[in-house]
């Protein structure tokens, strides 16, 4: 009985902490497969961009200031100022917002680790680790984002909670 009573307040007190703490969001671990980092790369390359560096997980970047402070998290409040295009050339948005950054796109979350307040760094993303093999469209109907494309987010950390 004694174990039984123990091993319920161990669940209570491990639950509890892990709600308080907790946001609902973690790190998948996905790692694009070597066809789209080698598209990604032959992108770089076709671009001259010699200096991006490959992160484990296959997108690519290019720290041009790190910033100040700590790391936002995946349950951090991130405000940024962003760009994002198409390997076209083609810009899908640009905008100063505020969200979680545990529900954003998996290149985007692991590439504002990257980076601190105050940071600016430039991500080459491939499919899998943005919205793979489906189409991004706006209110009217419109694809702004087509299927299998890599994505190219040019971003500012100005602030995190």
């Amino acid at each position: 009985m004694r174990n039984l009573v123990w091993g319920f307040l161990c669940f209570i007190l491990f639950y509890s902490c892990k709600k308080e703490s907790g946001c609902g969001y973690s790190d998948n671990n996905i790692v694009a497969p070597a066809s789209e980092q080698q598209a990604v790369k032959s992108y770089l390359d076709s671009m001259n961009a010699y200096a991006a560096v490959k992160d484990p997980a296959g997108f690519y970047y290019e720290v041009f200031e790190a910033g100040d402070g700590g790391n936002p998290g995946l349950c951090s409040q991130v405000e940024v100022t962003y760009t994002g295009k198409l390997t076209t050339g083609v810009v899908f948005e640009q905008k100063s917002t505020a969200f979680t950054l545990g529900s954003t796109i998996e290149g985007f979350r692991k590439g504002m680790a990257l980076i601190k307040k105050g940071g600016h760094v430039k991500l080459y993303i491939p499919p899998t680790l943005a919205y793979g093999s489906k189409d991004i469209k706006d209110d009217t109907g419109k694809v702004i984002i087509p299927a299998n494309s890599i994505l190219i987010f040019d971003i500012t950390l100005t602030a995190f909670y």
